[in-house]
């Protein structure tokens, strides 16, 4: 399989496929559903974060990481090696059923110019039920039904390049968890939308977010960060606060070990550096309060 020749008549995209060569079988999936993809013209790279790619398909890059340096940092690095209009950044544990959703996604982006980020539906491909937390808004609603959000699924995401470049990319000192919302508030901030697009679907197997090892930590400290990175000074502690007492009303009842490693996290974001801080703007905040997400909560 090869990746077609460059036609002026379609949009280019640049891939950026994440891994750490745990999961050849789901790895050669996501790859392949990309190089199915009709209608486009595609640079493709696999970044092993920690580990050197190994057989991939004709056509695909490979760019070896040395160490895992996380997630966020392992995607920017892939988007300096691929070129196009267009990004899309895929796990590799997902991947895409359908070989019109790049031609389907980007027509929806040059229809509505104002859409920064767009983010798919989410499915398992067993047919198990998808979480709840797969859409990411507030009031749920139904899973196949568009509309702006303040959050992302980081599994699948597709962005213009200039969008990408204006955000600054991928938080790199979050090495995992909220680099999603982050991303998603730095596109509001350039004046666009970040778009859950229902109607297009990404595959992904249902797995608990707390198999990672240091999930409640990097949860609680990469919160404190994005608050702290991205919020105007009055808003931060009513951000971090609000997100304080939900947790302590989630875990406190039933599951103090999360909730002592989750303030161990807290504790962390606040003594830590996270990075730059670049406030969102003034007319940021208030766009995103008329759309129904003050960031606040």
């Amino acid at each position: 399989m090869s990746v077609p020749e460059a036609d002026a008549d379609l949009p280019t995209v640049g891939v950026v496929v994440l891994t750490q060569g745990t999961r050849p079988a789901d790895l050669d999936r996501g790859i392949r559903s990309v190089l199915a993809q009709q209608d486009v013209t595609l640079d493709v790279v696999c970044v092993g974060n920690g580990w050197q790619p190994a057989d991939l398909p004709v056509g695909v890059q490979a760019l070896s990481l040395p160490t895992n340096l996380g997630i966020p940092a392992g995607r920017n690095r892939g988007v300096s090696r691929v070129t196009g209009d267009y990004l899309f950044f895929l796990d590799d544990d997902a991947s895409i059923p359908d070989p019109h959703f790049l031609r389907d996604a980007i027509a929806q982006l040059r229809a509505d110019p104002t859409i920064g980020l767009l983010q798919p539906r989410v499915e398992d491909p067993t047919g198990v039920l998808s979480p709840r937390r797969w859409i990411p808004r507030i009031r749920k609603g139904e899973a196949t039904t568009p509309g702006p959000v303040f959050s992302v699924w980081e599994g699948a995401v597709l962005l213009p390049r200039v969008v990408f470049d204006a955000t600054g990319g991928w938080a790199e000192p979050f090495f995992y968890a909220h680099e999603g919302i982050e991303l998603a508030w730095r596109v509001w901030d350039q004046g666009r939308v970040a778009w859950y697009a229902g109607d297009l679907v990404a595959h992904h197997p249902v797995i608990l977010p707390t198999r990672h090892a240091d999930y409640y930590r990097l949860n609680a400290r990469n919160r404190v960060w994005l608050a702290r990175r991205n919020l105007p000074a009055l808003f931060v502690p009513l951000y971090v606060g609000s997100w304080t007492a939900i947790q302590v009303l989630r875990w406190a009842p039933a599951n103090r070990p999360a909730l002592r490693a989750w303030f161990g996290g807290w504790r962390e974001g606040w003594r830590s550096d996270p990075g730059p801080r670049h406030p969102l703007r003034a007319r940021t905040v208030w766009r995103m309060t008329r759309a129904g997400r003050p960031p606040i909560i």
